[in-house]
């Protein structure tokens, strides 16, 4: 399971005065693992937009100190700025990067909203995906009549906030009000194409975005605009739902461009918008030679376009992750500006933690075996039975892969490619298993190390090592679980893979045979340990049975 993040956009109604923001950034910095990824302030808007990222319990309450300083610092009686707002910290959405559902951001956000109201004293109307009624998804209308509004939305209780003050007051006036909410990643992303008129690029833009083109007398591009009895004009719709476009050109590149913001992914994925401009374009005479991303993206946008590609192609997914978001990059033109590197452009990259210390799995096959030998008790037989099931797992999938380029094969590319994607998950899964079987082991030395002076501390530590016990059997367990998923695939590919590639399958069968039997006496060897019998008898009962399904598989496999 990936590692649950999410971000955090709020605005803030204060874009000049840098002492502000940047005791409201140290306020937020103040919590730990959180990453702050862009402060830009506007002195126009009076307004500065702060973004930082981290696990969800820490953005909540790093977005809360955040709040609650510029609540401090922010006098909204005497704020003017050119963009819309209605309180010190005007907008406060959270938005789900990975690990975690809308839904479940949303949750998150409902229960940010009501802190705020309780403890800090400020309103808050939940906007978006949060919002508890269909009106107050949409942003303006909590925010309508903006600041100097505020004062007569409190005194109807229709239009009052959802959470925190209910009546108006100094206090309020001082805070005004904030929206809390949660929506889907905005992707802003810019389609190069080989014209320079902004005109084209325009039309391109008003054939795909949601709001789409005004209708004109007579289905002509240049009528009169067709209204309705309100004056408004009838709009025809786009093809693209969740898009907001306009065309323009680029002095810096002598281009013009299709400039797209991409509101909801989940109706609009990149990849799709991407193939929909090309089509537009191409319809004009026009063609897009490239890509390019405003800001930062989630890793799952461009996992998700590479996948699509390679389907497209007939190519098999089950390919790593570098490789799937190099056909990302190289199908949609991401590098025709400027160089793309994902480690400065995918979201998930930039927060990792590069002062963790480094894993095993991230040495080199040399260091590997170097540190194995080292008269460290770890890495040991466990973490080294995981790898041996990785590797035996990786040839498989290399077989799976050869198979679905093979030529002649060509109808039976996805039956190959969908047993290398099972195979690609199985490899991640015993190669995560490399360093928590050592670290399951790190965990039982530091239970010796605690205190057993006292009774109660005798009774924590037989408690702590009761518990690292355990775990330290179930990790080669799960090992031995993870091993035997693979057996299936190795059959698979034994029995249907590309023949000239059997050898490879047969020295996989006997690298997870010998991962299984590996795994298997790391569990006999820490269940000695287990207080617990129920617990000891349990995990050697589900021992027993996988070591003898794999070894049976392993027996019994054999060149054709």
């Amino acid at each position: 399971m990936s590692k649950r993040i999410i971000e955090c956009v709020p605005n803030f109604s204060e874009g000049t005065d840098m002492s502000v923001i940047e005791a409201i950034t140290e306020a937020i910095l103040s919590v730990e693992n959180i990453k702050l990824l862009n402060v830009d302030p506007g002195k126009a808007t009076n307004r500065t937009v702060v973004t930082f990222v981290g696990e969800p319990d820490a953005v909540c309450e790093a977005a809360f100190r955040g709040v609650k300083k510029a609540a401090e610092l922010i006098d909204m009686r005497k704020h003017k700025g050119a963009h819309p707002r209605m309180g010190a910290t005007d907008v406060l959405p959270l938005i789900p990067v990975s690990g975690i559902s809308l839904e479940e951001t949303a949750v998150l956000a409902r229960r940010l909203g009501e802190r705020i109201g309780r403890e800090a004293g400020i309103p808050v109307y939940a906007y978006e995906a949060a919002a508890y009624t269909p009106e107050r998804r949409n942003l303006a209308v909590c925010r309508q009549g903006e600041y100097e509004g505020l004062e007569k939305r409190f005194s109807n209780p229709a239009t009052q906030p959802d959470f925190g003050p209910k009546s108006y007051s100094d206090s309020v006036a001082r805070t005004g009000a904030t929206a809390v909410g949660a929506r889907d990643f905005l992707i802003a992303v810019n389609f190069n194409l080989n014209t320079t008129s902004t005109r084209r690029a325009n039309a391109i833009a008003f054939d795909v975005r949601e709001k789409g083109r005004p209708q004109r007398e007579g289905g002509s591009l240049t009528g009169k605009i067709l209204r309705d009895e309100k004056g408004e004009p009838l709009m025809t719709p786009g093809t693209l739902p969740g898009t907001k476009a306009i065309g323009w050109f680029i002095d810096e590149y002598g281009i013009a461009q299709v400039s797209m913001n991409i509101n909801d992914l989940s109706k609009t994925p990149l990849h799709i918008a991407f193939d929909e401009v090309c089509h537009k374009a191409a319809q004009r005479g026009i063609r897009v030679t490239g890509t390019e991303i405003v800001g930062v993206v989630p890793k799952r946008v461009l996992l998700d376009a590479g996948n699509y590609f390679l389907e497209k192609q007939e190519r098999s997914k089950g390919i790593p992750e570098e490789e799937v978001i190099r056909i990302a990059s190289k199908s949609m033109g991401l590098s025709e500006l400027q160089p793309f590197d994902p480690n400065e452009k995918v979201l998930e990259y930039l927060i990792r933690d590069k002062e963790q210390p480094k894993k095993l799995i991230d040495l080199s096959l040399r260091a590997f075996a170097e540190e194995t030998s080292s008269e460290s008790p770890a890495p040991g037989g466990g973490s080294v039975s995981a790898y041996m099931g990785a590797m035996g797992v990786a040839l498989c999938t290399m077989v799976a892969n050869l198979s679905a380029h093979k030529r002649g094969w060509d109808e039976r590319w996805d039956y190959f490619s969908n047993i290398a994607v099972k195979g690609q998950k199985l490899m991640q899964q015993l190669l995560e298993l490399v360093d928590e079987d050592t670290q399951a082991f790190n965990r039982v030395m530091a239970c010796f190390k605690m205190p057993k002076t006292t009774e109660h501390e005798k009774e924590l530590y037989r408690e702590a090592m009761e518990k690292a016990n355990i775990y330290a059997a179930q990790v080669p367990l799960h090992t031995l679980e993870t091993v035997a998923a693979v057996i299936p695939l190795l059959k698979e590919m034994l029995l249907n893979g590309n023949p000239n590639s059997a050898s490879d399958v047969l020295v996989g069968f006997q690298a997870v045979g010998a991962a299984a039997e590996g795994a298997y006496q790391n569990v006999l060897i820490n269940t000695e340990s287990i207080k617990n019998q129920e617990t000891v008898h349990s995990i050697l009962q589900k021992a027993n049975e996988l070591r003898e399904r794999v070894e049976k598989a392993v027996a019994e496999s054999k060149y054709k």
